[in-house]
């Protein structure tokens, strides 16, 4: 399934979370999901349509509103909105109760020829969470035939850059600090072993 077109909407709508608040627990618990996805998440889809209203970016699809506002300095404020509705609900379908693991055989053999082994695929992507100074994000993509680790800052998103996002993991503080404070690797470690979504990851191998 290609990240353009699964469960990303439009910015008027703030999308359901694919499992409910408590499914994640006790990695993640109930209260740090609603707190991210109901205050959040849904403070982002709000603020974009009070900020696009009544201009020429109302109608336009959030993927494309994204694109278009994408390194302008006047529209910083409506591209940060735009890019965090979108890196939170592509966040949110990268976790899964029951993940973990080993991922889908074309996935983890495409990983094997990237980096050697899962493991050292999921030390990199843990490297890329620490090495985020402040907030933003640690990715896997696809670049061409090749899976790679990076990370973005803020709100910013592979997606501007002809990246392909398989999954990503969220390290803005709102993302682990009620059930972590400020141990971000144990989050990032408990993500990576019981909760990362590899078959969401491999959907999107395309």
């Amino acid at each position: 399934m290609h990240p353009e077109q699964n469960t990303i909407v439009s910015p008027l709508t703030l999308s359901s979370l694919p499992f409910p608040e408590h499914a994640l627990a006790p990695v993640i618990s109930a209260d740090t999901v609603g707190f991210h996805y109901g205050k959040h998440h849904r403070g982002y889809v709000d603020n974009l349509n009070k900020l696009v209203a009544g201009t020429g970016l109302a109608d336009l699809p959030l993927l494309k509103i994204i694109k278009e506002t994408a390194g302008k300095a006047n529209s910083t404020t409506i591209f940060n909105n735009a890019a965090q509705i979108w890196n939170h609900t592509f966040y949110w379908n990268s976790l899964h109760a029951d993940g973990g693991g080993d991922p889908p055989t074309q996935l983890k053999e495409k990983i094997e020829s990237s980096f050697g082994t899962l493991e050292s695929c999921k030390k990199e992507l843990a490297a890329a969470a620490m090495a985020q100074f402040g907030s933003g994000w640690a990715w896997l993509v696809l670049d061409g035939g090749t899976i790679k680790v990076v990370k973005t800052a803020n709100a910013e998103t592979p997606i501007i850059n002809r990246l392909k996002p398989l999954l990503t993991i969220d390290v803005w503080e709102h993302a682990y600090y009620l059930d972590y404070q400020n141990r971000r690797l144990d989050y990032v470690t408990a993500v990576l072993d019981k909760l990362i979504n590899w078959t969401f990851a491999a959907e999107n191998l395309g």
